[in-house]
């Protein structure tokens, strides 16, 4: 059978005819929330695929790796999304690697800018090794004792969100910034040594490798159970308080994302009523919403480690005292 002129026009048409791919938000990010097999990213970046049809790409690192990495593609922006912590998230506003955006949800969120706003609750804290160790060290001056020669770790300012925590934890702690280096100085006597992830520590930790290291509040809680071993503290300062750095995840919208409006939505979608109560349940995270108050077990025992505690908490989102 012969085919018409026409027909072999239409049959070329459509073999040349491009295949449009379905749409991709990258979203660089921190470590922390999408740890395990049920994390409450991929619950989210799941149930937004099947809303809206547009599959997330998700790229991790140290809360000042992302943002050196968005700094080098500045001129061709490869992320529309980015999560990151204090005071990394202020640097790349400084830096104007951010869009002005206000997501639908800011209203309800403290702390919300018009170019970044945060995302999850979360604590500096720090971990020890409670099978080799009787009782948490119960001050900054305790861990400075030998025992801990080369069983002590946290990980490297100015890398990683947590490292830049404790640095700037024991600033406060030793009422400023030459106190808090001379203190820093002599922790790196037991230091280990630099670390670019906080994350990894755990797993020493629990081994017993390390007897202490730092941490993040909803980090810890999630790890936990694959470490059994671990155990959160805050050592007290020199009055015998205990304070604990808020270090929240902080959203922003990436200035010439490649898919700017699929971004959006995506941040919109991550501070919704329904995301932002899952947090805990998924990933022992704390919503940041005014008007989400979980009741799931994880919920009431991140508030109950915190307070448990005593714990004066500190919001540094805006500025770092």
């Amino acid at each position: 059978m012969k085919l018409s002129r026409l027909a072999l026009l239409s049959v070329f048409a459509l073999a040349s005819a491009p295949i449009w791919a379905a749409p991709v938000v990258t979203v660089y990010s921190i470590d922390g929330l999408h740890d395990g097999d049920k994390s409450w990213y991929q619950a989210q970046f799941n149930a937004f695929t099947k809303t809206t049809g547009i599959t997330v790409r998700y790229v991790e690192g140290g809360g000042g790796v992302v943002v050196e990495r968005l700094l080098k593609e500045r001129t061709n922006p490869q992320a529309d999304v980015l999560v990151t912590a204090p005071p990394f998230i202020q640097r790349a506003a400084a830096e104007k690697l951010l869009a002005s955006f206000k997501s639908d949800a800011a209203a309800q969120i403290p702390g919300a800018t018009d170019f970044y706003a945060p995302l999850v609750k979360n604590y500096l804290s720090f971990i020890y090794n409670g099978k080799l160790l009787k009782t948490a060290p119960a001050s900054w001056q305790d861990l400075l004792d030998s025992r801990f020669k080369n069983k002590l770790q946290y990980s490297t300012p100015g890398q990683a969100a947590d490292g830049t925590a404790v640095m700037l934890q024991v600033f406060h702690s030793f009422g400023g910034k030459d106190n808090g280096f001379e203190y820093l100085g002599k922790l790196q006597a037991n230091n280990v040594g630099p670390s670019a992830s906080t994350g990894k520590l755990t797993a020493l930790v629990n081994k017993g490798e390390l007897y202490i290291a730092n941490g993040d509040l909803q980090m810890n809680l999630a790890q936990m159970a694959r470490n059994p071993n671990v155990k959160i503290f805050w050592p007290a300062d020199t009055k015998g308080e205990r304070s604990a750095l808020a270090i929240p995840y902080v959203v922003g919208l990436v200035k010439g994302a490649p898919e700017s409006e699929n971004g959006q939505k995506l941040i919109n979608f991550l501070l919704s009523k329904e995301a932002q109560t899952s947090v805990s349940a998924l990933s022992w995270g704390m919503p940041v919403r005014s008007d989400v108050t979980p009741d799931d077990a994880n919920y009431k025992t991140a508030k109950a480690t915190l307070e448990g505690n005593t714990i004066q908490l500190r919001n540094c989102l805006i500025g770092f005292d």
